[in-house]
């Protein structure tokens, strides 16, 4: 399908998922229809009025597979299958059926660079070396000279990205077996066209069961390059960009999806051949960069202040990358990550709403595709973790445990887990104000934030000065003005330590959008001649009017607004 957007001459055909808004739900944290604590299908189906009042039009759901659950379900067991604890097949239908019938899309969650270790692949290949399914999975014997399981036996010095070596000794074969990351999520061996061919057979069978597109996860890491002497790499390996290319053509070549690629320390230039739709790979990916831009050398647990001149630098080499070749995906956060109001924003403090505000007003008017994740429409904070032993997420508990071994102190991990821990996207979807939010009528799989009676949907849908209102009204938007799905960008203010302001120019029509990203008033030189255009966005202005002051370069904390106007 091809949206038709009318400028200023004319229409203009494009892919329908430039003009979407992409709603993310997490299912085991959104909505639990039978009190088990778990939120499931039948939850979010539920909740699919909420997903379409505030105005997003696909929704991607995290995994629901058959999974032992070592990762929350990105350890799958069976990829064309519902584990009972989300529900069964027939309530994907259904929830496929309630999507179209809105005029809505879903995205499924593929996770093809590992699989869980109950899968029956890999219960197969571990079988013997002798196994037909062997080389499905990336198994090798120790180094020349060492024992298996010995200090420096393992076929490479490789880190996994959830702590520890990437080789998992077998003793029953007497090799290794390669997991970049838990030990319980061997990867699959892509160079075998036997796996190919399982793969695409895979996404064939779940389109032709009605989903409209694909999330990949972690998917740059599928071509990997192991060298005899331990050497190689795995991002974005040799053969990826043939690999993704083949996907596309065997498994949805010509039909009219939205894929969406996870590439962990992808760069612009790799994101413009991932992209280009003369290539035939993905609509877009996720890049990591401006994840960075708040971590020290020691990662994401390296915890340090936000930089926006840096952020500010990143995200506009973003956009004039894919300026005119490929398409950026827009997020501050999803179940990886934690809560951009306590991020990037004010936290849980007299700021929260408006910082919030701002925070998303800078997002979805920059080009590309945003993703909302569930309660950021809310803008729902990190939860306040007293202790690690409270901890789910198995990066986190690992990190934890290592940072502790080696003489870190408890205060210092506790602050860094409470400020980067996937749990906080994890904590339950705050829908009102009785006991558990609303989330389950059981006890929650994880705790509910505290400030969930402050912090709901009940209390924000329908009233207009609430964060899900500004979400609403950023959405209606994208929908009214071709400029911002179009719109060339242009940074302003580059240097300036916490306003972000840019323009977006399109066919007669531009943008001005302004945010002060922070908790004091500033003031700013902005371009002139913009004083008599529109106010189409406003928020944080500090006489309650919702409009910005006369002089627009005066800004009051966490202060947003936009404005529009014609050109010739």
């Amino acid at each position: 399908m091809v949206a038709s957007v009318t400028v200023e001459g004319g229409t203009v055909s494009q892919p329908w998922w430039r003009t979407s808004v992409v709603y993310q739900v997490y299912p085991r944290s959104f909505a639990d229809s039978n009190g088990d604590g778990v939120g499931d299908l039948p939850g979010l189906i539920g909740r699919l009025d909420h997903i379409q009042t505030l105005g997003a039009d696909v929704v991607w759901v995290s995994p629901f597979y058959p999974s032992p659950q070592a990762d929350n379900g990105y350890d799958i067991s069976d990829y064309q299958d519902v584990d009972p604890l989300f529900g069964t097949l027939a309530d994907v239908d259904r929830l496929i059926a309630e999507l179209h019938s809105r005029g809505m899309k879903l995205v499924i969650d593929i996770v093809v660079n590992h699989t869980s270790d109950a899968h029956p692949w890999f219960v197969e290949s571990r079988r013997s070396r002798e196994s037909p399914k062997r080389d499905w999975y990336w198994w090798r014997p120790p180094r020349d000279g060492h024992a298996i399981g010995e200090a420096g036996a393992e076929p490479t010095g490789w880190q996994s990205f959830f702590g520890g070596p990437v080789w998992e000794p077998d003793e029953g074969s007497g090799d290794y077996y390669l997991h970049l990351f838990d030990r319980r999520q061997p990867d699959l061996n892509w160079e075998n066209p036997d796996v190919r061919a399982a793969v695409h057979a895979m996404l064939r069978w779940w389109l032709d069961r009605g989903v409209d597109g694909f999330r990949f996860d972690v998917i740059n890491l599928v071509s990997k390059q192991l060298n005899p002497d331990g050497t190689g790499w795995f991002f974005n390996g040799p053969r990826i960009h043939e690999f993704v290319h083949e996907m596309h053509e065997k498994a949805w070549g010509g039909e009219q999806l939205i894929t969406v690629g996870e590439c962990p320390g992808v760069t612009v230039d790799e994101a413009v051949r991932f992209t280009d739709p003369a290539r035939g790979e993905f609509d877009m990916v996720f890049q990591f960069e401006h994840m960075g831009v708040d971590h020290g050398m020691g990662g994401r647990y390296d915890v340090r202040p936000v930089d926006w001149v840096r952020m500010k630098s990143v995200l506009a080499r973003w956009q004039e990358g894919l300026a005119d070749v490929g398409w950026n995906s827009l997020y501050w956060c999803n179940h990886d990550q934690p809560r951009p109001v306590s991020r990037y924003g004010a936290g849980h403090t007299a700021y929260r709403e408006v910082s919030a505000k701002a925070l998303a007003t800078v997002l979805h008017l920059h080009r590309g595709t945003p993703f909302v994740y569930q309660g950021e429409e809310l803008g729902m904070v990190n939860f306040p973790f007293t202790s690690a032993d409270q901890l789910d997420d198995v990066e986190s508990r690992n990190w934890s445990a290592t940072a502790l071994a080696q003489g870190a102190a408890p205060d210092e991990v506790l602050a860094a887990v409470n400020a980067r821990s996937r749990d906080h996207a994890r904590t339950p979807m705050q829908w009102d104000a009785s006991e558990h939010a609303g989330f389950t009528t059981g006890s929650p799989w994880l705790p509910v934030h505290p400030a969930y009676r402050d912090i709901n949907a009940a209390a924000q849908v329908g009233d207009p000065g609430s964060v899900f209102a500004h979400f609403q009204r950023l959405i209606r938007l994208r929908r009214e003005r071709p400029v911002v799905v179009d719109g060339r960008f242009e940074l302003l203010l580059a240097q300036h330590p916490s306003v972000y302001a840019f323009l977006r120019r399109g066919a007669g029509e531009e943008l001005l959008v302004v945010a002060n990203l922070c908790g004091d008033a500033v003031e700013v030189e902005l371009p002139s001649g913009w004083e008599g255009a529109d106010v189409v966005i406003s928020s944080g202005d500090p006489d309650g009017t919702g409009m910005p002051p006369a002089h627009l370069g005066v800004l009051a904390p966490w202060q947003a607004w936009v404005r529009w106007r014609r050109v010739v």
